[in-house]
Protein backbone atom coordinates (compact mmCIF):
# COMPACT_ATOMS: atom_id res chain seq x y z
CA UNK A 1 0.00 0.00 0.00
CA UNK A 2 2.94 2.35 0.76
CA UNK A 3 4.37 1.83 -2.74
CA UNK A 4 1.03 2.59 -4.38
CA UNK A 5 0.67 5.70 -2.23
CA UNK A 6 4.20 6.93 -3.06
CA UNK A 7 3.91 6.40 -6.83
CA UNK A 8 0.42 7.89 -7.00
CA UNK A 9 1.52 10.96 -4.98
CA UNK A 10 4.65 11.55 -7.09
CA UNK A 11 2.71 11.26 -10.33
CA UNK A 12 -0.05 13.53 -8.96
CA UNK A 13 -2.71 11.03 -9.97
CA UNK A 14 -6.31 12.12 -9.50
CA UNK A 15 -8.48 10.94 -6.60
CA UNK A 16 -10.59 8.63 -8.77
CA UNK A 17 -7.55 6.78 -10.14
CA UNK A 18 -5.89 6.38 -6.75
CA UNK A 19 -9.13 5.17 -5.14
CA UNK A 20 -9.43 2.55 -7.88
CA UNK A 21 -5.89 1.28 -7.13
CA UNK A 22 -6.69 1.15 -3.43
CA UNK A 23 -9.90 -0.75 -4.15
CA UNK A 24 -7.93 -3.36 -6.09
CA UNK A 25 -5.59 -3.69 -3.09
CA UNK A 26 -8.59 -4.25 -0.79
CA UNK A 27 -9.99 -6.95 -3.09
CA UNK A 28 -6.61 -8.73 -3.32
CA UNK A 29 -6.24 -8.61 0.45
CA UNK A 30 -9.77 -9.98 0.93
CA UNK A 31 -8.95 -12.91 -1.34
CA UNK A 32 -5.87 -13.91 0.64
CA UNK A 33 -6.61 -12.75 4.20
CA UNK A 34 -9.38 -12.92 6.77
CA UNK A 35 -12.09 -10.35 7.45
CA UNK A 36 -10.17 -8.50 10.17
CA UNK A 37 -7.02 -7.93 8.10
CA UNK A 38 -9.10 -6.95 5.07
CA UNK A 39 -11.12 -4.47 7.15
CA UNK A 40 -7.88 -2.91 8.49
CA UNK A 41 -6.57 -2.52 4.93
CA UNK A 42 -9.84 -0.85 3.92
CA UNK A 43 -9.60 1.66 6.79
CA UNK A 44 -5.90 2.40 6.03
CA UNK A 45 -6.72 2.97 2.36
CA UNK A 46 -9.49 5.34 3.40
CA UNK A 47 -7.07 7.32 5.65
CA UNK A 48 -4.37 7.46 2.96
CA UNK A 49 -6.82 8.81 0.41
CA UNK A 50 -7.98 11.43 2.87
CA UNK A 51 -4.47 12.42 4.02
CA UNK A 52 -2.57 12.49 0.71
CA UNK A 53 -5.10 13.05 -2.05
CA UNK A 54 -8.09 15.03 -0.66
CA UNK A 55 -7.67 18.78 0.00
CA UNK A 56 -6.48 20.05 2.38
CA UNK A 57 -3.51 17.70 1.89
CA UNK A 58 -1.65 16.19 4.86
CA UNK A 59 -4.75 16.55 6.96
CA UNK A 60 -7.61 14.29 7.87
CA UNK A 61 -10.03 17.15 7.40
CA UNK A 62 -12.13 17.35 4.23
CA UNK A 63 -13.08 20.74 2.77
CA UNK A 64 -15.58 19.62 0.14
CA UNK A 65 -18.67 17.60 1.04
CA UNK A 66 -18.48 15.72 -2.27
CA UNK A 67 -15.02 14.44 -1.30
CA UNK A 68 -16.44 13.33 2.03
CA UNK A 69 -19.15 11.38 0.22
CA UNK A 70 -16.56 9.83 -2.10
CA UNK A 71 -14.42 8.78 0.83
CA UNK A 72 -17.37 7.24 2.67
CA UNK A 73 -18.43 5.47 -0.52
CA UNK A 74 -14.94 4.03 -0.86
CA UNK A 75 -14.89 2.89 2.75
CA UNK A 76 -18.32 1.26 2.50
CA UNK A 77 -17.45 -0.39 -0.80
CA UNK A 78 -14.19 -1.72 0.63
CA UNK A 79 -15.86 -3.15 3.72
CA UNK A 80 -18.70 -4.70 1.69
CA UNK A 81 -16.24 -6.29 -0.72
CA UNK A 82 -14.22 -7.52 2.24
CA UNK A 83 -17.31 -9.01 3.86
CA UNK A 84 -18.57 -10.73 0.72
CA UNK A 85 -15.15 -12.05 -0.17
CA UNK A 86 -14.67 -13.43 3.35
CA UNK A 87 -18.08 -15.14 3.23
CA UNK A 88 -17.28 -16.68 -0.15
CA UNK A 89 -13.92 -17.82 1.19
CA UNK A 90 -15.50 -19.41 4.27
CA UNK A 91 -18.14 -21.08 2.10
CA UNK A 92 -15.43 -22.51 -0.12
CA UNK A 93 -13.50 -23.76 2.89
CA UNK A 94 -16.66 -25.30 4.33
CA UNK A 95 -17.44 -27.06 1.05
CA UNK A 96 -13.89 -28.36 0.95
CA UNK A 97 -14.22 -29.70 4.49
CA UNK A 98 -17.54 -31.30 3.64
CA UNK A 99 -16.02 -32.87 0.55
CA UNK A 100 -13.16 -34.31 2.59
CA UNK A 101 -15.49 -35.56 5.33
CA UNK A 102 -17.83 -37.14 2.78
CA UNK A 103 -14.85 -38.85 1.18
CA UNK A 104 -13.78 -40.25 4.55
CA UNK A 105 -17.36 -41.31 5.35
CA UNK A 106 -17.56 -43.10 2.01
CA UNK A 107 -14.25 -44.86 2.64
CA UNK A 108 -15.41 -45.84 6.15
CA UNK A 109 -18.71 -47.20 4.78
CA UNK A 110 -16.90 -49.27 2.19
CA UNK A 111 -14.49 -50.56 4.84
CA UNK A 112 -17.35 -51.57 7.17
CA UNK A 113 -19.14 -53.38 4.35
CA UNK A 114 -15.96 -55.27 3.51
CA UNK A 115 -15.49 -56.40 7.10
CA UNK A 116 -16.38 -60.02 7.73
CA UNK A 117 -19.64 -60.08 9.71
CA UNK A 118 -19.21 -61.13 13.33
CA UNK A 119 -21.59 -62.63 15.85
CA UNK A 120 -20.13 -60.43 18.57
CA UNK A 121 -19.51 -56.70 18.81
CA UNK A 122 -15.92 -55.91 19.82
CA UNK A 123 -13.02 -53.49 19.32
CA UNK A 124 -12.50 -54.63 15.74
CA UNK A 125 -15.70 -52.85 14.79
CA UNK A 126 -14.39 -49.55 16.23
CA UNK A 127 -10.92 -49.54 14.65
CA UNK A 128 -12.07 -48.25 11.23
CA UNK A 129 -13.83 -45.31 12.92
CA UNK A 130 -10.71 -44.33 14.83
CA UNK A 131 -8.15 -44.58 12.04
CA UNK A 132 -10.27 -43.13 9.23
CA UNK A 133 -11.01 -39.98 11.25
CA UNK A 134 -7.78 -39.74 13.29
CA UNK A 135 -9.62 -40.00 16.59
CA UNK A 136 -8.08 -40.10 20.04
CA UNK A 137 -10.57 -42.74 21.19
CA UNK A 138 -13.90 -44.37 20.29
CA UNK A 139 -16.27 -46.06 22.76
CA UNK A 140 -19.41 -48.09 22.08
CA UNK A 141 -22.05 -49.07 24.66
CA UNK A 142 -24.10 -52.08 23.54
CA UNK A 143 -27.58 -51.93 25.10
CA UNK A 144 -28.29 -55.60 24.32
CA UNK A 145 -25.39 -56.92 26.38
CA UNK A 146 -24.78 -53.80 28.55
CA UNK A 147 -21.09 -53.99 27.59
CA UNK A 148 -18.62 -51.18 26.85
CA UNK A 149 -16.14 -51.54 23.98
CA UNK A 150 -13.32 -48.97 23.65
CA UNK A 151 -10.58 -48.35 21.11
CA UNK A 152 -7.75 -45.88 21.82
CA UNK A 153 -6.63 -44.07 24.97
CA UNK A 154 -9.22 -41.57 26.18
CA UNK A 155 -8.13 -38.39 27.96
CA UNK A 156 -11.65 -37.47 29.14
CA UNK A 157 -13.09 -40.73 30.55
CA UNK A 158 -15.07 -41.32 27.36
CA UNK A 159 -16.38 -44.76 28.44
CA UNK A 160 -18.24 -43.41 31.47
CA UNK A 161 -19.59 -40.47 29.50
CA UNK A 162 -20.90 -42.80 26.78
CA UNK A 163 -22.69 -45.05 29.27
CA UNK A 164 -24.16 -42.03 31.09
CA UNK A 165 -25.45 -40.62 27.79
CA UNK A 166 -27.29 -43.88 27.10
CA UNK A 167 -28.77 -44.01 30.61
CA UNK A 168 -29.93 -40.38 30.38
CA UNK A 169 -31.22 -40.94 26.83
CA UNK A 170 -29.64 -37.84 25.27
CA UNK A 171 -26.71 -36.89 23.05
CA UNK A 172 -23.62 -35.06 24.33
CA UNK A 173 -21.50 -32.44 22.58
CA UNK A 174 -18.35 -30.58 23.74
CA UNK A 175 -16.46 -28.59 21.10
CA UNK A 176 -13.60 -27.66 23.43
CA UNK A 177 -12.60 -31.25 24.16
CA UNK A 178 -13.78 -32.41 20.72
CA UNK A 179 -16.02 -35.05 22.30
CA UNK A 180 -19.32 -36.06 20.74
CA UNK A 181 -21.63 -38.84 21.98
CA UNK A 182 -24.65 -39.98 20.00
CA UNK A 183 -27.39 -42.50 20.75
CA UNK A 184 -27.65 -45.40 18.32
CA UNK A 185 -31.22 -45.53 17.02
CA UNK A 186 -32.15 -48.63 15.03
CA UNK A 187 -35.71 -49.31 13.90
CA UNK A 188 -37.25 -46.77 16.28
CA UNK A 189 -35.42 -48.08 19.36
CA UNK A 190 -32.20 -47.08 21.10
CA UNK A 191 -29.64 -49.86 20.58
CA UNK A 192 -26.81 -48.18 22.49
CA UNK A 193 -24.52 -45.15 22.33
CA UNK A 194 -21.21 -44.32 20.68
CA UNK A 195 -18.70 -41.68 21.75
CA UNK A 196 -15.94 -40.00 19.71
CA UNK A 197 -12.97 -38.13 21.20
CA UNK A 198 -10.76 -35.90 19.01
CA UNK A 199 -13.36 -35.60 16.26
CA UNK A 200 -12.97 -32.65 13.90
CA UNK A 201 -16.14 -30.98 12.62
CA UNK A 202 -18.40 -32.41 15.31
CA UNK A 203 -21.61 -30.98 13.87
CA UNK A 204 -20.83 -32.32 10.42
CA UNK A 205 -19.65 -35.86 11.09
CA UNK A 206 -20.92 -37.04 14.50
CA UNK A 207 -24.43 -37.83 13.22
CA UNK A 208 -23.38 -39.79 10.10
CA UNK A 209 -20.77 -41.71 12.08
CA UNK A 210 -23.39 -42.70 14.66
CA UNK A 211 -25.71 -43.82 11.86
CA UNK A 212 -22.95 -46.00 10.37
CA UNK A 213 -22.23 -47.46 13.81
CA UNK A 214 -25.94 -48.27 14.27
CA UNK A 215 -26.01 -50.04 10.90
CA UNK A 216 -22.88 -52.03 11.79
CA UNK A 217 -24.36 -53.08 15.15
CA UNK A 218 -27.65 -54.10 13.54
CA UNK A 219 -25.74 -56.09 10.94
CA UNK A 220 -24.08 -58.10 13.71
CA UNK A 221 -27.44 -58.63 15.40
CA UNK A 222 -29.04 -59.76 12.10
CA UNK A 223 -26.26 -62.29 11.58
CA UNK A 224 -26.72 -63.52 15.14
CA UNK A 225 -30.48 -63.94 14.61
CA UNK A 226 -29.94 -65.73 11.30
CA UNK A 227 -27.40 -68.08 12.88
CA UNK A 228 -29.73 -68.89 15.77
CA UNK A 229 -32.62 -69.44 13.35
CA UNK A 230 -30.52 -71.85 11.29
CA UNK A 231 -29.44 -73.68 14.45
CA UNK A 232 -33.05 -73.85 15.64
CA UNK A 233 -34.14 -75.29 12.28
CA UNK A 234 -31.45 -77.95 12.45
CA UNK A 235 -32.43 -78.71 16.04
CA UNK A 236 -36.07 -79.09 15.00
CA UNK A 237 -35.13 -81.57 12.28
CA UNK A 238 -32.90 -83.49 14.69
CA UNK A 239 -35.59 -83.49 17.36
CA UNK A 240 -38.15 -84.79 14.88
CA UNK A 241 -35.87 -87.62 13.87
CA UNK A 242 -35.26 -88.54 17.51
CA UNK A 243 -38.98 -88.49 18.31
CA UNK A 244 -39.80 -90.73 15.38
CA UNK A 245 -37.09 -93.15 16.48
CA UNK A 246 -38.29 -93.10 20.08
CA UNK A 247 -41.84 -93.75 18.95
CA UNK A 248 -40.76 -97.11 17.56
CA UNK A 249 -38.19 -97.91 20.22
CA UNK A 250 -40.62 -97.36 23.11
CA UNK A 251 -43.94 -98.53 21.76
CA UNK A 252 -42.91 -101.97 20.62
CA UNK A 253 -41.37 -103.05 23.99
CA UNK A 254 -44.27 -101.53 25.93
CA UNK A 255 -46.81 -103.38 23.81
CA UNK A 256 -44.87 -106.59 24.38
CA UNK A 257 -44.85 -106.03 28.16
CA UNK A 258 -48.61 -105.39 28.20
CA UNK A 259 -49.30 -108.54 26.18
CA UNK A 260 -46.93 -110.63 28.31
CA UNK A 261 -48.50 -109.42 31.56
CA UNK A 262 -51.97 -110.21 30.24
CA UNK A 263 -50.85 -113.65 29.08
CA UNK A 264 -49.29 -114.42 32.47
CA UNK A 265 -52.50 -113.39 34.21
CA UNK A 266 -54.59 -115.69 32.01
CA UNK A 267 -52.30 -118.73 31.85
CA UNK A 268 -53.68 -120.37 34.90
CA UNK A 269 -54.38 -120.14 38.59
CA UNK A 270 -52.17 -117.56 40.25
CA UNK A 271 -51.66 -116.73 43.84
CA UNK A 272 -53.32 -113.45 44.90
CA UNK A 273 -49.93 -111.78 45.21
CA UNK A 274 -48.91 -112.99 41.73
CA UNK A 275 -52.20 -111.87 40.20
CA UNK A 276 -51.87 -108.45 41.81
CA UNK A 277 -48.30 -108.14 40.52
CA UNK A 278 -49.31 -109.11 36.97
CA UNK A 279 -52.16 -106.63 36.96
CA UNK A 280 -49.83 -103.94 38.31
CA UNK A 281 -47.28 -104.62 35.55
CA UNK A 282 -50.00 -104.51 32.90
CA UNK A 283 -51.53 -101.32 34.28
CA UNK A 284 -48.23 -99.47 34.66
CA UNK A 285 -47.02 -100.55 31.21
CA UNK A 286 -50.30 -99.32 29.71
CA UNK A 287 -49.93 -96.03 31.55
CA UNK A 288 -46.35 -95.63 30.30
CA UNK A 289 -47.53 -96.35 26.76
CA UNK A 290 -50.20 -93.65 27.11
CA UNK A 291 -47.64 -91.17 28.46
CA UNK A 292 -45.28 -91.97 25.59
CA UNK A 293 -48.06 -91.52 23.04
CA UNK A 294 -49.07 -88.27 24.67
CA UNK A 295 -45.54 -86.87 24.74
CA UNK A 296 -44.91 -87.79 21.11
CA UNK A 297 -48.27 -86.26 20.14
CA UNK A 298 -47.40 -83.03 21.95
CA UNK A 299 -44.01 -82.86 20.29
CA UNK A 300 -45.42 -83.42 16.82
CA UNK A 301 -48.16 -80.86 17.32
CA UNK A 302 -45.47 -78.40 18.43
CA UNK A 303 -43.73 -78.58 15.04
CA UNK A 304 -46.85 -79.01 12.91
CA UNK A 305 -49.87 -76.89 12.14
CA UNK A 306 -52.88 -78.09 14.13
CA UNK A 307 -55.64 -79.17 11.71
CA UNK A 308 -58.56 -80.62 13.67
CA UNK A 309 -60.88 -83.22 12.10
CA UNK A 310 -64.24 -81.91 13.25
CA UNK A 311 -67.04 -84.20 14.37
CA UNK A 312 -69.93 -83.91 16.79
CA UNK A 313 -68.47 -84.53 20.25
CA UNK A 314 -70.19 -84.89 23.62
CA UNK A 315 -68.12 -82.67 25.90
CA UNK A 316 -69.47 -84.04 29.19
CA UNK A 317 -68.81 -87.61 28.14
CA UNK A 318 -65.26 -86.64 27.10
CA UNK A 319 -64.64 -84.87 30.41
CA UNK A 320 -66.03 -87.82 32.37
CA UNK A 321 -63.71 -90.21 30.54
CA UNK A 322 -60.70 -87.95 31.14
CA UNK A 323 -61.61 -87.57 34.79
CA UNK A 324 -61.85 -91.35 35.28
CA UNK A 325 -58.45 -91.87 33.64
CA UNK A 326 -56.93 -89.15 35.77
CA UNK A 327 -58.47 -90.60 38.93
CA UNK A 328 -56.76 -93.94 38.27
CA UNK A 329 -53.40 -92.19 37.82
CA UNK A 330 -53.80 -89.84 40.78
CA UNK A 331 -55.85 -91.77 43.35
CA UNK A 332 -54.89 -89.38 46.17
CA UNK A 333 -56.60 -86.36 44.48
CA UNK A 334 -60.31 -85.52 44.92
CA UNK A 335 -61.61 -85.00 41.37
CA UNK A 336 -65.10 -83.73 40.57
CA UNK A 337 -67.21 -82.54 37.64
CA UNK A 338 -70.12 -80.18 38.25
CA UNK A 339 -73.58 -81.38 37.16
CA UNK A 340 -75.09 -79.71 34.12
CA UNK A 341 -76.33 -80.12 30.59
CA UNK A 342 -75.14 -82.51 27.96
CA UNK A 343 -73.27 -80.35 25.46
CA UNK A 344 -72.27 -81.32 21.94
CA UNK A 345 -69.69 -79.40 19.93
CA UNK A 346 -67.98 -79.69 16.61
CA UNK A 347 -64.47 -80.71 17.63
CA UNK A 348 -61.59 -83.10 17.10
CA UNK A 349 -62.14 -85.53 19.97
CA UNK A 350 -58.52 -86.71 20.06
CA UNK A 351 -57.01 -83.21 20.03
CA UNK A 352 -59.55 -81.86 22.51
CA UNK A 353 -58.89 -84.79 24.83
CA UNK A 354 -55.15 -84.18 24.54
CA UNK A 355 -55.50 -80.49 25.50
CA UNK A 356 -57.95 -81.02 28.36
CA UNK A 357 -56.02 -84.05 29.57
CA UNK A 358 -52.89 -81.93 29.72
CA UNK A 359 -54.69 -79.32 31.83
CA UNK A 360 -56.05 -82.02 34.16
CA UNK A 361 -52.64 -83.65 34.44
CA UNK A 362 -51.06 -80.28 35.34
CA UNK A 363 -53.75 -79.66 37.95
CA UNK A 364 -52.94 -82.99 39.62
CA UNK A 365 -49.20 -82.68 39.21
CA UNK A 366 -48.93 -79.22 40.82
CA UNK A 367 -51.36 -79.75 43.71
CA UNK A 368 -50.87 -81.43 47.06
CA UNK A 369 -52.15 -84.98 47.78
CA UNK A 370 -55.68 -84.92 49.17
CA UNK A 371 -56.53 -81.56 47.57
CA UNK A 372 -59.58 -80.79 45.42
CA UNK A 373 -59.56 -80.54 41.63
CA UNK A 374 -62.77 -79.33 40.00
CA UNK A 375 -63.95 -79.31 36.40
CA UNK A 376 -66.91 -77.20 35.41
CA UNK A 377 -68.80 -76.34 32.23
CA UNK A 378 -69.88 -72.72 32.06
CA UNK A 379 -71.65 -70.53 29.54
CA UNK A 380 -69.31 -68.07 27.81
CA UNK A 381 -70.13 -65.73 24.97
CA UNK A 382 -70.35 -66.84 22.23
CA UNK A 383 -69.97 -70.47 23.35
CA UNK A 384 -68.90 -72.45 26.39
CA UNK A 385 -65.99 -72.50 28.83
CA UNK A 386 -64.36 -75.49 30.48
CA UNK A 387 -62.80 -74.45 33.79
CA UNK A 388 -60.14 -76.56 35.46
CA UNK A 389 -59.35 -75.48 39.02
CA UNK A 390 -56.92 -76.89 41.57
CA UNK A 391 -55.86 -75.81 45.04
CA UNK A 392 -52.20 -75.52 44.04
CA UNK A 393 -49.74 -72.71 44.64
CA UNK A 394 -50.48 -69.50 42.82
CA UNK A 395 -48.35 -68.72 39.78
CA UNK A 396 -46.04 -65.72 40.43
CA UNK A 397 -47.12 -62.57 38.52
CA UNK A 398 -43.75 -62.37 36.77
CA UNK A 399 -44.33 -65.84 35.25
CA UNK A 400 -48.03 -65.58 34.36
CA UNK A 401 -47.36 -63.85 31.02
CA UNK A 402 -44.90 -66.56 29.95
CA UNK A 403 -46.52 -69.86 30.94
CA UNK A 404 -47.91 -70.39 27.42
CA UNK A 405 -44.50 -69.86 25.79
CA UNK A 406 -42.84 -72.79 24.11
CA UNK A 407 -40.50 -74.75 26.43
CA UNK A 408 -41.04 -72.28 29.29
CA UNK A 409 -41.33 -73.75 32.78
CA UNK A 410 -41.68 -71.64 35.90
CA UNK A 411 -39.42 -71.90 38.92
CA UNK A 412 -41.98 -73.79 41.01
CA UNK A 413 -42.84 -76.11 38.11
CA UNK A 414 -39.20 -77.08 37.66
CA UNK A 415 -38.90 -77.82 41.37
CA UNK A 416 -42.09 -79.88 41.74
CA UNK A 417 -42.11 -82.15 38.68
CA UNK A 418 -40.24 -82.87 35.43
CA UNK A 419 -41.72 -81.73 32.12
CA UNK A 420 -41.02 -80.57 28.57
CA UNK A 421 -42.59 -77.11 28.68
CA UNK A 422 -44.82 -77.97 25.70
CA UNK A 423 -48.10 -78.89 27.42
CA UNK A 424 -49.72 -75.46 27.81
CA UNK A 425 -48.20 -74.23 24.55
CA UNK A 426 -49.75 -77.07 22.53
CA UNK A 427 -53.03 -76.91 24.49
CA UNK A 428 -53.43 -73.27 23.49
CA UNK A 429 -52.65 -74.16 19.87
CA UNK A 430 -55.45 -76.74 20.00
CA UNK A 431 -57.86 -74.22 21.54
CA UNK A 432 -57.10 -71.65 18.84
CA UNK A 433 -57.48 -74.30 16.11
CA UNK A 434 -61.01 -74.91 17.44
CA UNK A 435 -61.86 -71.21 17.32
CA UNK A 436 -61.49 -70.79 21.08
CA UNK A 437 -58.97 -69.63 23.69
CA UNK A 438 -56.99 -70.93 26.63
CA UNK A 439 -56.26 -68.46 29.42
CA UNK A 440 -55.12 -68.36 33.01
CA UNK A 441 -57.79 -66.79 35.20
CA UNK A 442 -56.74 -63.61 36.96
CA UNK A 443 -55.71 -64.20 40.53
CA UNK A 444 -57.20 -61.59 42.83
CA UNK A 445 -56.18 -60.89 46.39
CA UNK A 446 -57.87 -63.35 48.74
CA UNK A 447 -58.55 -65.95 46.02
CA UNK A 448 -56.93 -69.37 46.23
CA UNK A 449 -55.78 -71.99 43.79
CA UNK A 450 -55.12 -71.84 40.05
CA UNK A 451 -57.76 -72.00 37.32
CA UNK A 452 -57.51 -72.28 33.52
CA UNK A 453 -60.39 -71.50 31.13
CA UNK A 454 -60.68 -73.36 27.84
CA UNK A 455 -63.33 -71.65 25.70
CA UNK A 456 -64.83 -72.71 22.37
CA UNK A 457 -68.09 -72.30 20.42
CA UNK A 458 -70.77 -74.96 21.02
CA UNK A 459 -73.41 -76.44 18.76
CA UNK A 460 -76.15 -78.05 20.86
CA UNK A 461 -76.99 -78.70 24.51
CA UNK A 462 -79.68 -80.61 26.40
CA UNK A 463 -80.33 -81.49 30.05
CA UNK A 464 -78.44 -84.53 31.31
CA UNK A 465 -79.72 -85.37 34.79
CA UNK A 466 -77.83 -88.66 35.00
CA UNK A 467 -74.40 -87.02 34.98
CA UNK A 468 -73.12 -86.30 38.45
CA UNK A 469 -69.65 -85.97 39.85
CA UNK A 470 -68.16 -89.26 38.68
CA UNK A 471 -64.88 -89.03 40.54
CA UNK A 472 -65.68 -87.36 43.83
CA UNK A 473 -64.18 -88.44 47.11
CA UNK A 474 -60.73 -89.50 48.12
CA UNK A 475 -59.10 -92.31 46.20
Amino acid sequence: MGLVTFISFELHLPFSTVSFFYLILVVVQSLTGDFLSSAIVSVLAFLCLDYFFVPPLFSLRVSDWSDTLALLSFLIAGLVITRLTSQAQRAAESEERQRKEMTRLYELTRHLLMLKPSLVINRELLKPFRFRFDLQAVCLFDATTAELHAEGESLTNLAEATRDAFILGRDFHDSRSQVAIRLLRVGGRVAGAIGFEGLQNLDLTAGPLAALAGIAVERCRALERATHAAAATEAELFRGAILDALAHEFKTPLATIVMAAGAVRETGPLLPQQLEMAESVEEEASRLAQLTTRLLRLARLDREEVQPQMELTDIRRLLTSLLEQCARRWPERRLSLNPGERIEVQADRELLGLALGQLLDNACKYSEPGSDITLSLEAASPGLAIRIWNRGKRIPPAEQARIFERFYRGTEAQRVAPGSGLGLYVARKIAIAHGGTLELEKQFSGSEGVAFRFTMPHTHSEPDHDTQNPCTGSR
